[in-house]
C-alpha cells in the first residue's frame, strides 16, 4: 500500500483520491494522535471548491474524537501555521493543494508549534488513519465543538503588517495572487510598505486557483508588468507560501535568486546568522556559489520545506529555501510565506536603490532544466537498468561539471529530472532524452 503523506502533506484529486472519508480519519486520528483525545486544532483551507467540504470532514472527524475544531477558514497556510503554533492548539491542519491545480486538494498537518510533522509523527499517524473507526467515541458530553476562529487570522495580519511598515517603500508593484488565499492579505500587507500595489489574480471561484496565474505560471504577470511599466512583480501560488518575482523587464527571478539577493544583502550587513543558508539538492549551482563567493555557508538537503526548516534549526541558518519559492526567514517566520519573501525584497530594493535585474545579476545562474514526466511506477526507478545506466551515462558525460538528480514527486505520480552544467544546449538534450526514457519504460 503507497504511502499517504507525501513531502508536503496528503494530496490527491479531490472527491476521487482525496475524499471526504479519508478526511473525517484525519480528523479523527489527529485528535487521538496529537491531542490525546482533548484540547484542541485549528483548521484552515484555501480557495478550491472542495474546501469546505473536507474541512466539514475534518471537523466532523476531530469533534467526533473529542477535539475541539476551530475554524479559520480561508487563509494563507503560512497563517494557519502561526495560529497553530500560538500555544492555543495542540495541531493544525491545511486543507490545500498549494500550487497544484484547482482539481486536487491536499491535508498538511502540523503539530503544537505550527511546524510539520516528522516522518515518524506522519507514520504513526497514518496507521491510526487505517483504523480511524476503532478509535474511541465519546458519548454527547465528550464530543468536540466546532468553533468559528475567523478572528485569529488577524494576529497573523497584523504581524505581517508590523513588517511591511519597516519598508519604506515608493515602487509600484504588480502583484499574482492565484486566486488563491493570499488574495484576502496580502494586497493590504504589501501596501503597507508605501508601494502602489496593482492587484491581479484575485477573483476566486473555486475552479480557477493556479489557473494560469501563479507563482507555477509566472509568465501572466510578467506580461503586465512589462506592458503596464511597474518595477516589480510578485506572484504568489494557491496558499502563498510560495514567491516568484518579476523584474522590471519582465523577466522571472525564482526562487533561488531570490534567495540569493536576500543571502548577500543579510551577508553584507552581517544578518545572515551562522553565516549560513539552507537549500535543497534542486537548488542551483550558480546560487552556491555566489553565496560562498560572499563568505557565506550553503548546506543542502532532501526536497521538501519540512527537511530545510529541520536542517536551519541544526546549523542556526537564519535563511532557507527551495527553487520552487519556499523561502523561510527565521527572522520572521519558521515556514515558507511567500508575503514575507516579497517584503524582503521590496526592503532591499528600497534600501540599495537598485532594480531587481540588477540585484539578481549578482546571482548568476549555472544552465539548468528540469522535468516533470507523468508515470505509473515512481516508485523504485532505479530497478530499471536501462534508465540507471542512462542515468549513470549523462553523470559520466557532465564528469564533475554538472548534477544529475531524479526523484520520484512527493506530491504527484511523476518523476523528477534535474540536470545542470556548463552547456546549455547539451543540459536540454541530457534532459529530454532521460525525460522520454523514463517515460517509455515507466509507463
Amino acid at each position: 500500500m503507497p504511502r499517504l503523506f507525501g513531502t508536503d502533506g496528503i494530496r490527491g484529486v479531490a472527491n476521487v483520491d482525496l475524499r471526504p472519508t479519508l478526511a473525517y480519519a484525519l480528523g479523527r486520528a489527529a485528535a487521538v494522535r496529537l491531542l490525546d483525545g482533548r484540547g484542541a486544532m485549528v483548521v484552515g483551507q484555501d480557495t478550491r471548491r472542495s474546501g469546505d467540504m473536507l474541512v466539514a470532514a475534518l471537523v466532523a472527524g476531530g469533534t467526533s474524537a473529542g477535539a475541539d475544531v476551530h475554524r479559520l477558514g480561508v487563509c494563507p497556510t503560512p497563517a494557519l501555521a502561526l495560529v497553530a503554533g500560538s500555544g492555543a492548539f495542540g495541531a493544525g491542519i491545511m486543507v490545500s493543494a498549494s500550487h497544484n491545480p484547482a482539481e486536487d486538494n491536499g491535508l498538511k498537518v502540523l503539530d503544537g508549534r505550527g511546524l510539520k510533522l516528522d516522518d515518524r509523527d506522519e507514520d504513526e499517524l497514518e496507521a491510526l488513519i487505517w483504523r480511524a473507526e476503532e478509535l474511541a467515541s465519546p458519548p454527547n458530553a465528550g464530543i468536540g465543538q466546532a468553533v468559528d476562529a475567523h478572528h485569529r487570522l488577524a494576529a497573523y495580519v497584523d504581524h505581517r503588517l508590523g513588517l511591511a511598515r519597516a519598508v519604506s517603500s515608493r515602487l509600484r508593484v504588480a502583484l499574482d495572487c492565484a486566486n488563491g488565499s493570499g488574495g484576502s492579505v496580502a494586497p493590504r500587507i504589501l501596501a503597507a510598505t508605501g508601494a502602489s500595489v496593482d492587484v491581479h489574480f484575485d477573483q476566486p471561484d473555486g475552479t480557477n486557483i493556479n489557473l494560469a496565474c501563479g507563482a507555477t505560471a509566472p509568465g501572466a504577470l510578467a506580461a503586465l508588468v512589462r506592458d503596464d511599466g511597474a518595477d516589480v512583480g510578485f506572484c504568489l501560488d494557491g496558499d502563498a507560501d510560495r514567491c516568484v518575482a518579476i523584474d522590471e523587464r519582465g523577466e522571472v527571478v525564482d526562487g533561488d535568486q531570490l534567495i540569493g539577493i536576500i543571502a548577500l544583502d543579510r551577508l553584507a550587513r552581517g544578518a545572515l546568522a551562522e553565516s549560513t543558508v539552507v537549500v535543497s539538492i534542486l537548488s542551483n549551482g550558480g546560487l552556491v556559489s555566489a553565496i560562498e563567493g560572499a563568505g557565506g555557508r550553503v548546506v543542502r538537503t532532501p526536497v521538501g520545506d519540512k527537511h530545510i526548516h529541520d536542517a536551519m534549526v541544526v546549523s542556526g541558518a537564519g535563511l532557507g529555501g527551495e527553487k520552487s519559492g519556499h523561502v523561510i526567514v527565521m527572522e520572521h517566520t519558521r515556514s515558507g510565506d511567500g508575503i514575507v519573501t516579497a517584503l524582503e525584497v521590496l526592503s532591499i530594493l528600497s534600501r540599495s536603490g537598485l532594480t531587481l535585474s540588477e540585484l539578481a545579476a549578482r546571482v548568476p545562474l549555472f544552465p539548468q532544466q528540469q522535468r516533470t514526466i507523468a508515470v505509473r511506477h515512481k516508485e523504485g526507478w532505479e530497478a530499471d537498468r536501462a534508465l540507471a545506466d542512462a542515468v549513470h551515462a549523462a553523470e559520466t558525460e557532465l564528469a564533475g561539471r554538472g548534477r544529475v538528480v531524479v526523484r520520484p514527486s512527493g506530491t504527484e505520480p511523476a518523476l523528477r529530472i534535474m540536470i545542470e552544467g556548463d552547456d546549455a544546449e547539451r543540459v536540454t538534450a541530457l534532459v529530454d532524452a532521460l525525460g522520454s526514457l523514463a517515460s517509455e519504460r515507466l509507463n
